[in-house]
């Protein structure tokens, strides 16, 4: 209806960041305008200047939240959101009504009631809502919108407040007990402590060791089948296994009567069997089936991008979040692996078209999952749509992590509607006797999957599900009770137990979830605060708890065990989702946990303030390894202590490596600075010192009261402290050293030692170099032969190859054995082929003809998903579905062909728009502070 002006009025949408506000506008047309808040609009004060003038004396202003006044929070619009409000506000002048778009979840509904709170339409307010972002769902979630979900706001705001009174509460006692600006956090602490538990685990953990024989074994009547087995009883008892032994090397009491070998034992029963006459004594078949997994949610989506494509928690959160906002996804935070009839309609038909009607079970199948919080069950995330877009449609759209992401994301929703993997296993136990005239018994067993079901779509962990299959499959030959069995090989094998496992970002979040620790949308910003707070590092993908991690946590653990005790913590979720369900009452709760509930249970403030001085900062910082050996927490970092002596401990040292052994030769070690002679340009003496990154040699000293530091250098990694020459140590402090200037341009080259390594620098061009001590003897010909060679990653160093074949018939270019990163190869220089010895292909008994044959198997199978370009992939829908047999595979790579076509054809206008509208760069979207600093990215904040 127009206006008295004669305008057409208009909606104002909100959402939270600039790529969902795109996306959506695409959809919504002119009448609609739609805008992003960038986040939270407002918060509590991080700073105190951010704290309102007229409340800056009140007691309770630091924390922003006042406890004898029904813990009302102190919001303000921090000062880089005043712009984008003030937009806010000028556009909704113009609008006759509101929608607010944001996420469906606790957050979501946070950051639209703070926006009614601040923007104070006087328009109709109308909330919209929808799981994913195509033009149905959003023409949908126009016309069935809702109004502000209050219990929702309740349950997040209480968890806000929660969060803050936690983290600036318990703070300040670290501060004064271990380190200043260390933090705690409701969720964030209790994530430290799981990984210190397990490095405990770890320290206090001594390796057992024991003997076997593994042996290959054939029957008597075949020729070449061969099969593996391994000892495990003699005697008529069993030998033992590592499970038999406990953490500390002894064995448990119920192995007391297992027959534990020696290398000894272990080498004369070899010998004593060469030869013997051995049978078949049983044979064990049953059935085997498994079932596909559910598809994913949150928690279990980080977990297998993890295992799957090296992703951490936070890398996987942020493409998500792209994917879903660009509309590729269904929202992706979620606890529910519910699929709509819609989803389910489309996996199905997927499935049947691209692998079979046999592969699609008669019924749908639905998973359900215990959900605490009903009115955060959404839906399981998948592709966006009615109906699926395949990986290689939307393949150049999308950069790299976002279409491995929607890969994995497609194939595990199309795998969930699949019918079970089936086959058969067998167990088998086979013996004789030995020369000696000891009774030795053998067991293997063997798998053969005759339907491979879901598994010729996804195998959870594995990159390639056709290659997958064929390592699950162990076949045996045919094998009856009594058969005879030839003995062809017999090793005699050392085990060693192995201390439990460190925590990766993985196995970390299926921790929290299995403990109810936190939410799942919330452990991608706890990872990366634990981390960022200097609590963890990592090593590999492994998660290290450092010095001062044990130390916050041993004082939390004796001075305030509930804030960190699993059971409680996880409470503290129940109680909150009760809030949201109206099934407790905020205000009530908070007084309770603040103040202690009257019945004995004291609350936060008597813990804190009631025993701070019963804290010892000594006691807390001090960590025994040991042989009088203690590891204190310094004001400067964390050091080993024996008596008198001190050393500073290398920050590369996990805690768990730090033996007796390894502390006494730190503390042996030279600490003072050695004199190794006088630089004979300055004659200023040159000295080698040791320090927390390493040893490193220093010329002259830092004079009392001046900023200029004295000229100091690492020592190459083959350099020992103890002889270090004056000679060495100058040619260390010339780094860096100009090389000289390139004639074709007269650019200065450089040979300089950088963080990840030596290497050459011209301009902005630089080139790694093989070794360290090339940074001192490579001279300007062989750096400008380095700059003529393409440029690599970084750390990649050319290397020459392991063996020349021959000329290619395909190419004619030679071929040639290469070690890459993840074991040989052949390549002609265009195509690459993996040597695996699972088909016994090997460097050593590569031929000619054999690598040409591999070569030319994988031009035939078409491009790999290598992303140097935005070119169309090959995907793993695409691959299996060729395996299958001749005239399905034909059907229905015709029918996805011509059905991708007209596609194609139908969407290929708004395809270039899109293509011009994707954003490729990280879509930051802000997150709430917590009281440990702010959380960005894609992970929900929580303390």
């Amino acid at each position: 209806m127009p206006t008295v002006e004669g305008t057409v009025p208009k909606s104002l949408v909100i959402v939270e960041s600039p790529a969902k506000a795109r996306t959506i506008s695409k959809f919504l047309g002119r009448d609609y305008m739609v805008e992003a808040s960038y986040g939270h609009v407002r918060d509590l004060p991080e700073r105190a200047e951010d704290v309102p003038e007229q409340y800056k004396d009140q007691p309770w202003a630091r924390n922003g939240v006042d406890p004898d006044n029904d813990f009302k929070a102190l919001y303000v619009v921090p000062s880089g959101k005043r712009k984008q409000l003030s937009k806010l506000k000028s556009m909704l002048k113009d609008a006759d009504e509101l929608y607010l778009a944001t996420d469906e979840d606790r957050e979501g509904e946070a950051i639209s009631w703070h926006l009614m709170e601040v923007l104070s339409p006087r328009v109709p307010v109308k909330r919209m809502v929808f799981h994913e972002i195509t033009q149905p769902a959003i023409e949908r979630a126009v016309r069935e919108w809702r109004d502000l979900d209050m219990p929702l706001v309740d349950a997040q705001e209480t968890r806000r407040i929660l969060d803050r009174l936690y983290g600036y509460e318990v703070s300040p006692v670290l501060w004064r007990k271990v380190r200043r600006g260390l933090s705690a956090g409701r969720v964030q602490s209790v994530a430290t402590r799981i990984i210190v538990e397990r490095e405990r685990q770890r320290m206090a953990f001594r390796a057992a060791g024991w003997w076997d024989i593994e042996g290959q074994f054939a029957k008597s009547t075949a020729t070449g089948t061969r099969f593996g087995g391994s000892l495990v009883a003699l005697d008529r008892t069993r030998l033992v296994t590592g499970r038999d032994f406990r953490p500390d090397g002894t064995l448990a009491p119920a192995a007391k009567d297992a027959v534990r070998l020696d290398e000894g034992a272990a080498r004369r029963l070899a010998q004593e069997l060469e030869g013997a006459a051995l049978a078949v004594r049983s044979v064990d078949e049953k059935p085997y089936s498994a079932r596909p997994q559910a598809p994913f949610i949150t928690s279990t989506l980080q977990q297998e991008a993890g295992r799957k494509l090296r992703f951490d928690a936070r890398r996987t959160m942020q493409v998500a979040q792209r994917l879903y906002e660009n509309g590729y996804i269904t929202y992706m935070r979620t606890d529910s692996t519910t699929l709509s009839e819609t989803a389910l309609t489309a996996a199905r038909e997927q499935a049947r078209q691209l692998y079979g009607p046999e592969y699609v079970p008669a019924q749908p199948r639905i998973y359900t999952r215990k959900v605490k919080n009903a009115q955060e069950a959404h839906e399981a995330i998948r592709p966006a749509g009615e109906v699926f877009r395949l990986p290689d449609q939307v393949s150049a759209e999308l950069g790299a992590d976002e279409f491995r992401l929607y890969d994995l994301i497609w194939k595990r929703t199309v795998a969930s509607q699949m019918a079970d993997a089936r086959g058969q296993t067998v167990q088998v136990r086979f013996g004789g006797r030995s020369s000696g005239g000891a009774d030795a018994e053998f067991a293997t067993s063997g798998k053969v999957i005759s339907f491979p079901g879901f598994l010729r779509a996804y195998v959870e962990g594995a990159d390639d599900p056709e290659a997958e299959l064929e390592d699950q499959e162990r076949p045996l030959p045919a094998l009856a009770v009594g058969d005879a069995v030839v003995p062809l090989e017999l090793e005699p094998k050392s085990h060693a137990t192995t201390p439990p496992a460190r925590y990766t970002e993985a196995s970390l979040v299926k921790a929290l979830e299995d403990l109810g620790v936190g939410r799942p949308s919330t452990y991608a910003s706890i990872i990366g605060t634990i981390q960022d707070r200097g609590y963890v590092w990592k090593k590999g993908t492994a998660l290290v708890p450092s010095w001062t991690a044990f130390a916050v946590v041993t004082l939390l653990e004796r001075h305030f065990p509930h804030l960190v005790d699993y059971a409680f913590t996880a409470r503290l979720e129940d109680d909150l989702d009760e809030i949201a369900s109206r099934d407790q009452e905020r205000v009530p709760w908070l007084r309770d946990f603040y103040f202690g509930d009257g019945n004995g249970e004291p609350g936060l403030k008597a813990l804190v303030t009631d025993h701070l001085d019963e804290i010892d900062a000594r006691e807390v910082n001090s960590i025994p390894i040991g042989d009088d050996l203690v590891v204190r927490v310094g004001r400067y970092g964390p050091y080993l202590q024996r008596g008198d002596e001190r050393v500073s401990i290398p920050d590369d040292i996990a805690p768990d490596e730090l033996t007796p052994e390894r502390a006494a030769e730190l503390l042996a070690a030279p600490q003072g600075p050695r004199v190794v002679g006088t630089d004979p340009a300055t004659g200023l003496p040159i000295t080698v010192r040791s320090g927390r990154f390493g040893a490193y040699v220093q010329r002259g000293e830092q004079e009392e009261g001046s900023k200029h530091k004295p000229a100091r250098a690492s020592l190459f990694k083959g350099m020992d402290p103890a002889t270090v020459t004056i000679d060495e140590a100058v040619a260390l402090l010339s780094l860096p050293r100009v090389v000289g200037r390139d004639p074709a341009d007269g650019e200065e080259i450089t040979a300089q030692n950088g963080r990840f390594g030596p290497y050459l620098k011209k301009g902005s061009d630089s080139r790694s170099l093989a070794s360290e001590e090339q940074l001192l003897t490579i001279g300007l010909d062989e750096a400008l032969a380095v700059f003529a060679q393409p440029k690599r990653g970084r750390g990649s160093v050319a290397r020459a190859p392991l063996k020349e074949l021959g000329p290619d018939p395909h190419s004619g270019q030679p071929i040639v054995v290469k070690e890459g990163r993840y074991g040989p190869y052949v390549t002609d220089g265009e195509t690459n082929a993996t040597l695996s010895a699972r088909t016994g292909d090997t460097p050593e008994n590569v031929t000619l003809e054999r690598a040409a044959t591999l070569l030319q198997e994988r031009r035939d199978a078409g491009p790999t998903q290598k992303r140097s370009s935005r070119t169309s992939r090959a995907t793993a829908s695409r691959a299996t579905a060729s395996r299958a047999t001749a005239s399905r595979a034909t059907a229905s790579r015709a029918t996805a062909s011509k059905a991708a076509g007209a596609a194609k054809k139908r969407a290929a206008p708004a395809k270039k728009a899109a293509a011009a509208e994707a954003p490729r760069a990280r879509a930051a979207r802000p997150r709430k502070a917590t009281s440990a600093g702010s959380a960005t990215g894609g992970g929900r904040s929580e303390g």
